[in-house]
């Protein structure tokens, strides 16, 4: 029987795009990193050709720590067909392609989400050989690698290293908290509560986010996981301040903290 291990990951950028349900000029983020994008982040570190099989990649459990929510950002543009041709509407018709602007509409306008300032933690669990290589390709990736969408690069490594025979949520609660100084700083008390979000085959709720294929060819198709949502208490780093002892007020002492009132 293979050993399992649990590969952890830090996912921070000044932008991240962890892609929802969205169409044409209108492009969602998730409020935290999908299994498709994470595993996607995977296989471009080993240079897989889009059309290679992710097989052993989709038998990966996910597990992903909020260490810092971040914000919402909404990108406004404008585009337009370098060819001089009118835009297409966001209507389809009856065989799903898009209908054609009336009247004709040669800019359209897109929006576009984004997640600012963000850190996560997302842990993978699974096959240790398998693991191991992911590991070493996020040290050496092939392809750059992104967070969600290719504009969004990671900052600092992704590797926090590989955890042998650890369970996932154990993994979650065991890696320090990886939030920015400025947010540490705003941030009171020794120790802070972040949700999290864990795969478990008896989980309430279901996410389809995984995908069967990168293959532009013949398009994604997403399937459903159950996963469990948490919330887990860690350790701030930051030191507590000195306790201040009160008077002592034993008589014993020989003090009398009223001798001053006069009493």
């Amino acid at each position: 029987m293979t050993a399992s291990a649990v590969l952890v990951l830090r996912l921070a950028g000044p932008l991240q795009s962890w892609g929802r349900p969205s169409r044409y000029n209108q492009r969602e983020t998730h409020h935290q990193p999908t299994k498709s994008g994470v595993l996607g982040l995977l296989a471009a570190a080993q240079g897989r050709p889009r059309e290679t099989p992710i097989t052993d990649l989709l038998g990966l459990r996910l597990g992903v720590r909020t260490d810092q929510p971040g914000s919402l950002l909404r990108d406004y543009h404008t585009v337009s067909d370098h060819r001089g041709l009118p835009m297409p509407s966001s209507q389809v018709n009856a065989k799903g392609i898009q209908k054609k602007t009336s009247p004709a509409k040669y800019t359209g306008v897109t929006k576009r989400y984004y997640l600012q300032d963000a850190v996560f933690i997302a842990a993978l669990r699974g096959p240790e050989p398998l693991l191991e290589a992911l590991e070493h390709a996020l040290h050496r990736p092939v392809f750059p690698l992104s967070l969600g969408r290719r504009s969004c690069p990671p900052t600092g490594p992704v590797s926090l290293g590989l955890h042998p025979g650890t369970a996932l949520a154990d993994a979650l609660r065991t890696v320090p908290w990886q939030a920015s100084d400025h947010h540490r700083q705003r941030t009171q008390g020794t120790h802070v509560t972040l949700a999290a979000t864990v795969e478990d085959p008896n989980g309430e709720h279901r996410v389809a986010d995984t995908p069967d294929t990168y293959d532009l060819r013949t398009g994604t198709l997403y399937s459903n996981r159950t996963v469990s949502h948490t919330s887990i208490t860690i350790p701030t780093g930051h030191t507590p301040p000195e306790a201040h002892p009160l008077p002592d007020t034993d008589p014993a002492s020989g003090h009398d903290p009223f001798a001053l009132l006069g009493w």
